[in-house]
């Protein structure tokens, strides 16, 4: 959105840096000038007029490299510390096959790691990798043939809850999804809830993922538990309130086609030890 142009250039040395180069690195000006970032002449700048939020940003991108292998997300205030990441990258991929979605660790410069950042209920070891059933927005890789089976981001959503979106796809479709803590982005401590719509869209985009990829009878259940941890976890009573309209809104506007998940996409989801109703 224009508003760290630090923090972008220090990232895209960082890319610029790795062993492996990148074939394509494209930066997406999410509604606002990329003529006032200074970009290096290999990075390829797209304006848009609009913030489309972060799934229609993502979409854009994809548009310009639907024809990779393997796509990188990177949050434009987070940093590479490693130089050998997207060779580690690229090893890991075509080590499997099966391979949709790569998550990194992301940790603050101190190196802590929060608890919302480890893919798993069990978050006591961010060091702890494997086959997880989500993965986080800061950093990630998708593979092209995962996209092309499974489609772009859910551009309804705007901000929160996308990935989990893309993660259910993926896992439906037979997609390996693997957290990889030796790939680290390095980030600031920092809490979603500092988005004013922050409270709005996470209720909202719940109510869309029930409605667009869970079986009918774990519908009502998904929104129980999450209504009553919002509730128990809440002490801001404005954006209670916020979360409650976003809740209501999420049932009376559009959210895309409704493809529930296999039950067998349930079972493996609980087995990796997350069903989808946490």
């Amino acid at each position: 959105m224009g508003t760290r142009p630090r923090e972008l250039a220090a990232l895209l040395a960082s890319v610029a840096a790795q062993t492996t180069p990148a074939t394509r690195t494209v930066v997406v000006g999410n509604g606002c000038s990329v003529a006032d970032l200074e970009l290096p002449s290999w990075v390829e700048a797209v304006q848009l007029a609009e913030n489309l939020g972060v799934t229609g940003g993502r979409n854009v991108a994809l548009a310009h490299l639907r024809d990779m292998d393997l796509v990188l997300d990177l949050d434009d205030d987070g940093l590479l510390v490693a130089d050998t990441d997207f060779e580690r990258i690229t090893r890991l991929y075509e080590a499997d096959p099966g391979l949709g979605i790569v998550g990194f660790r992301i940790a603050d410069e101190t190196g802590f790691t929060q608890r919302r950042h480890v893919p798993r209920l069990r978050a006591g070891d961010p060091m702890r990798g494997g086959t997880v059933t989500t993965f986080l927005g800061g950093a990630h890789v998708l593979s092209g043939k995962m996209l092309a089976q499974i489609g772009d981001w859910p551009a309804s959503f705007f901000f929160s809850h996308e990935e989990t979106d893309m993660a259910w796809r993926a896992l439906d479709a037979g997609w390996k999804i693997v957290y990889a803590p030796e790939l680290l982005l390095q980030h600031p401590r920092t809490s979603p809830a500092r988005h004013a719509f922050f409270y709005r869209t996470n209720a909202r985009n719940r109510v869309y993922l029930a409605r667009r990829r869970l079986p009918a009878p774990l519908v009502p259940v998904y929104l129980g538990v999450w209504a009553a941890l919002t509730v128990a976890r809440t002490r801001d009573a404005a954006g209670l309130r916020a979360w409650c309209g976003g809740f209501a809104e999420g049932w009376r506007t559009p959210c895309g086609t409704r493809r529930p998940m296999r039950w067998s996409t349930v079972w493996k989801m609980t087995r990796l030890g997350r069903p989808p109703v946490l």
